[in-house]
């Protein structure tokens, strides 16, 4: 009778240990469901090469900017375990279309596209986020969330867009522009390590929280559906029409120097402007 009772008791106990191991494996696939299902990130640094980014006579270099952003990030999201693919790691110029093909490579990955903006108006200035497809909003919205709070820059909020990196590729995929380099604070802000380390931590944190940003949270801060209207945009791999009107008009003021009856020629070729943000 010892003997059984104690071979019911050991029984019991290996029911009970298999029943609890069992739990915890459905509670880890759940939880790593919650978390999505993408382990691969792919950083974009915005621009690179003969492509500065930004605007004529802007002194602060975007491509500078955006690849120390990116790589720090890089860093960060490798340490919570992701695994990472930049689309460049160094200062060289990729094409619009070889960035897109480098997201499509890795179907269950995430694509993060690091910009800085600029504008005539020197007082422009805060923290927008793109997006355009349906599946990209979580994660625009949980970036934007982090990066715009944690930022002493005004909130632009976040926008639907069809820029090309976005709309050509066939993964979740949100363009961040982490502030205006044309505005002096903000460009200070943007040339000190800290703030950039701070802004690749930010980025991170809405990259792991993509899905537990709900509408809970204050809608100014957060977009909750796709209630965005999808902004104009320029198709930005062919010549800009403001490029072809400031050559014009470089024409006929050299012509007028000349005073030549000769149609002046362009003294710069046409390129197609290859970047975007």
């Amino acid at each position: 009778m010892l003997i059984n009772s104690y071979r019911h008791r050991l029984f019991a106990a290996s029911l009970l240990i298999a029943l609890l191991g069992t739990f915890s494996m459905a509670q880890a696939k759940r939880a790593s469901q919650d978390s999505g299902s993408a382990t691969t990130v792919v950083i974009d640094a915005g621009h690179g090469g003969y492509d500065r980014g930004g605007i004529p006579g802007q002194q602060v270099a975007e491509k500078d900017m955006t690849l120390d952003v990116a790589q720090r990030l890089k860093r960060v999201l490798a340490a919570s375990g992701y695994r990472v693919v930049m689309t460049r790691d160094s200062d060289v110029f990729v094409s619009l279309g070889g960035r897109v093909a480098i997201a499509n490579s890795y179907p269950n990955a995430l694509f993060v596209c690091i910009h800085f903006n600029s504008a005539k108006r020197m007082g422009a200035g805060g923290i927008e986020t793109y997006f355009y497809s349906r599946e990209s909003l979580p994660l625009a919205s949980a970036i934007h969330y982090y990066v715009a709070g944690g930022a002493p820059s005004s909130n632009r909020g976040v926008r639907r867009r069809g820029y090309y990196v976005l709309r050509k590729t066939n993964i979740p995929a949100v363009l961040v522009e982490c502030g205006f380099l044309t505005n002096p604070t903000e460009a200070a802000y943007a040339q000190t390590a800290s703030y950039r380390q701070k802004l690749a931590e930010e980025i991170a944190t809405g990259v792991r929280g993509r899905n537990s940003v709900t509408s809970a949270l204050t809608t100014t801060r957060v977009a909750t559906g796709e209630t965005i209207p999808l902004q104009p945009y320029v198709d930005q791999t062919k010549v800009a029409k403001s490029e072809r009107h400031r050559s014009k008009r470089s024409h006929k003021k050299s012509a007028r120097k000349k005073r030549s009856s000769k149609p002046a020629e362009s003294k710069t070729k046409a390129a197609s402007k290859d970047q975007e943000g």
